[in-house]
């Protein structure tokens, strides 16, 4: 069995993939115990990607960590509220600590927010389900930021317990 971009696959021998491009995912996530001790230290989340539409995973997801009391800050361009709170267009336009980031962009946008997050001092990245960069994880990690990759943040962060209301 291999695992390629965090797939598993058993491939007959020989195998031929023409066109496809697999390489091995060196990134490993914290362990769950680091994963609940960064979430019980943080009160700020910032979500970026958060749309507004309540049948969106992104809102989903908001919606549960502030029914825990995590404050939820949106970041996304032309949306001026979502849940309750002002909404920014950039990481830099927040005015107050951001804990967390979380976020709910594709792929290719992540060096951006990596590089946003490191000029910020922030501390701690969340990149949900599906948003796979393993060099800008790397980058952040190097930088001297706790990374979680490719896992939701309510779904595998939410159950840590922690009510900070």
């Amino acid at each position: 069995m291999a695992q390629y971009n965090g797939i598993y696959a058993i491939l007959p021998a020989p195998f031929k993939l023409k066109n496809v491009i697999l390489r091995a995912m060196n990134f490993t996530n914290p362990g769950k115990s680091e994963i609940c001790s960064m979430l019980r230290k943080i009160r700020s989340i910032a979500v970026v990607g958060l749309s507004p539409n309540a049948d969106r995973p992104s809102f989903r997801v908001a919606q549960g960590m502030q029914e825990l009391g995590y404050r939820i800050i949106p970041v996304r361009p032309m949306v001026s509220e979502v849940l309750g709170e002002k909404a920014y267009p950039d990481l830099a336009s927040v005015p107050h600590k951001i804990d967390l980031v979380n976020v709910f962009r594709a792929p290719e946008h992540v060096p951006a927010i990596v590089e946003e997050c490191i000029a910020l001092g922030i501390k701690n990245l969340w990149l949900q389900d599906g948003v796979i960069h393993e060099e800008a994880a790397q980058r952040a990690r190097a930088a001297g930021i706790t990374v979680v990759m490719d896992k939701c943040l309510w779904r595998d962060g939410g159950p840590c317990g922690k009510s900070v209301a």
